[in-house]
């Protein structure tokens, strides 16, 4: 094939994705690697790329501890509670407690943050949040890296990781195509930062037909930070730990700013308060440890997410739904009203135009809420990703091996999506991670660690032919489509990912089987699965598109595969509202109260499973107890 071959050598830290942790990467780079070589290569267009690409109303990760908010310790007790205690307490604190600083920057850059008029504090929505004007939020990020950056590759859908042949299980850089020439780009580089993004669309999404792109999660969200490690070789945790929503229904409209800050509630199709009825049999099933209506309504502590989940889900089985979102309430206030509306147009304009083209007004109707299908992805409220070394001044020797987030690959490290057990790390916290990861980064090419790798051209010519082996697929065997898209020589993308999302869906625990699934349907599901990856090595690409589609679906595989060794091997219920094991509908602390850590040999595609113990570094009790910060 015609295609250029570019090579961009002699890099010190590559930085794949360019989202938020990608854009932190390259901004803590340049300040620790004055004279470093920093390369970005991003699958879209830094300006507008990542989660926060459309806007975001607001920024769920700040302490505040400059006003005497929150500490990092109460984040880490917060996550852990939400997450039914599955974090890595190391992480979590490190990023807490350099959260704020990002976000000062952000200030001095000129993103607008709404200030409390009395306190002069940031406006808080929540204990978490504080609210911006941020439609240009990623807009104003990105100039940041890109003055960094001594070269920023726009619209390069990164595949492959490189990986060193002097020294084995040691990164060497990437390689990937442009989306939009064909060009063939080689980077070759002593340090690796991943902050691509986590995966939306491995599951059957509620959205068909022409409303397929609206999910929750940023659709271009292919699971790149987990296939890309996943095929390297690189260890994961928690991936079972998949994310289900509550969302307004059909838009995807985000809720938090709904509760938080318009003082919002939900009710039945009949009006009626409907939570608490479900939260005895739930005690049971999760202990009270992790389900105390009592104790979270003294201090403030809130019901994980995924219990609240649990409520929605058996309220509608019941036959009272569907759920409503009480608006009518809060919008009779004009300010209230103005709030609600700009909060989609700044983030979510779909919401706002579905409302309108549907004739639904939330001042005058309630508008219905549903639960979205899950999602795997890292920085928002899971857990998932790969397993990282925290940093040295905090980590237990089990989760310490030299560098601040570098992955089981030496030179590798993760930002965003890619860190396993830093949940709730949301879009600030992501770029503080991508500033840890640099800085460690720099100083693992000042310790000598980068010496001596060799790339051999065999192995770039070897990815060369994978990469471009779905236009050759469709050029040999175009000539046999025997109706519509049908050839008995290969598949397209489309047809794949239909595929992966049925099997996700009825066998992984997706929305269309309410969740549930049981070690029967996760072995039939991973069989499936292997008839599916050996037909994705006949995926057909009839274009450039349809080969950053091709490649998109065979990240997506490697997640999703991971999802199911995952959920099969943690043998219990952990998260009941996120996904249950009908066959251990129980939470079993005594023989799981552990993280979950897998590896892929990249050899033999084989899967090691193993548990990890489960360390918390944060006592129990607040200092002072917890108050609402408005």
């Amino acid at each position: 094939m015609s295609y250029s071959t570019i090579i961009e050598d002699n890099i010190d830290i590559l930085v794949v994705g360019a989202g938020l942790g990608g854009t932190g990467a390259a901004f803590e780079a340049r300040y620790w690697g004055q004279n470093k070589k920093i390369v970005i290569a991003e699958k879209a267009n830094i300006m507008r790329s990542g989660a926060v690409a459309q806007g975001l109303y607001a920024i769920n990760c700040y302490m505040g501890t400059r006003f005497g908010e929150n500490n990092p310790e109460d984040h880490v007790r917060y996550a852990r509670i939400d997450l039914m205690g599955m974090v890595r307490e190391d992480l979590l604190f490190d990023m807490a407690r350099h959260v704020d600083s990002t976000v000062h920057n952000f200030e001095e850059w000129g993103l607008p943050i709404m200030r409390n008029e009395k306190t002069g504090a940031f406006l808080r929505e929540g204990r978490w949040q504080i609210m911006i004007h941020g439609e240009s939020y990623k807009p104003i990020v990105a100039t940041a890296a890109k003055k960094s950056a001594d070269k920023v590759f726009n619209r390069i859908c990164v595949t492959h990781l490189l990986m060193d042949e002097a020294k084995t299980n040691r990164v060497a850089g990437a390689v990937g195509f442009n989306v939009r020439t064909g060009n063939y780009h080689v980077f070759k580089a002593k340090a690796v930062i991943c902050g691509a993004g986590g995966a939306s669309n491995i599951f059957k999404p509620r959205s068909v037909g022409e409303g397929a792109g609206r999910v929750w999660y940023a659709p271009w969200s292919s699971g790149s930070a987990y296939g890309l490690m996943i095929e390297a070789g690189a260890k994961m945790t928690q991936m079972e730990n998949r994310i289900v929503l509550a969302r307004f229904k059909d838009g995807y409209g985000p809720v938090g700013a709904y509760f938080l800050h318009l003082k919002t509630y939900t009710q039945n199709a009949y009006g009626e308060e409907y939570e608490s009825k479900w939260f005895p049999d739930l005690q049971k099933m999760v202990g009270k440890e992790y389900l105390d209506p009592e104790v979270s309504h003294r201090t403030h502590r809130p019901i994980p997410t995924c219990l609240r989940n649990h409520a929605i889900i058996n309220e509608v089985n019941a036959g009272r739904g569907p759920i409503h979102m009480v608006t009518m309430e809060a919008f009779q206030d004009p300010h209230l009203e103005e709030i609600g509306w700009h909060n989609f147009l700044g983030m979510t304009v779909g919401q706002a135009v579905l409302w309108a083209a549907t004739d639904v007004d939330p001042k005058y109707e309630n508008p219905e809420l549903t639960t979205s299908e899950p999602y795997v992805m890292g920085s928002h409220a899971t857990g998932c990703g790969a397993w990282c070394s925290g940093p040295e001044d905090l980590s237990p020797p089990e989760y310490f091996w030299g560098y601040n987030r570098m992955t089981t690959i030496e030179g590798l490290f993760g930002a965003g999506d890619a860190v396993g057990g830093t949940p709730h790390a949301f879009s600030s916290g992501s770029f503080t991670e991508g500033r840890l990861a640099a800085k460690a980064a720099c100083k693992y090419i000042d310790d000598g660690k980068a010496e001596g790798i060799r790339v051999s051209d065999a192995q770039i010519d070897r990815r060369r032919k994978q990469i471009y082996k779905p236009l050759e697929t469709y050029r040999v065997y175009s000539n046999e489509v025997v109706a519509g898209s049908v050839n008995p020589n290969f598949i397209n993308p489309r047809q794949g990912l239909d595929r992966l999302q049925k099997l996700m869906d009825e066998y992984c625990g997706g929305f269309g089987v309410n969740y549930m699934t049981n070690d029967k349907l996760l072995n039939i599901g991973l069989k499936k699965m292997a008839t599916l990856g050996e037909d994705l090595e006949k995926v057909a690409a009839s274009d450039i598109h349809e080969l950053l589609r091709a490649w998109e679906l065979k990240h997506r595989f490697l997640t999703s595969e991971s999802v199911f060794h995952h959920t099969l091997f943690r043998d219990e219920t952990r998260w009941p509202g996120y996904y249950y094991r009908g066959d251990k509908l129980k939470l079993d602390d005594k023989n799981w109260h552990v993280l979950t850590v897998s590896r892929r040999d990249p050899k033999t595609g084989e899967y090691t499973m193993e548990k990890a113990p489960l360390y918390h570094l944060v006592g129990d009790v607040e200092k002072k107890p917890a108050e609402e910060h408005h």
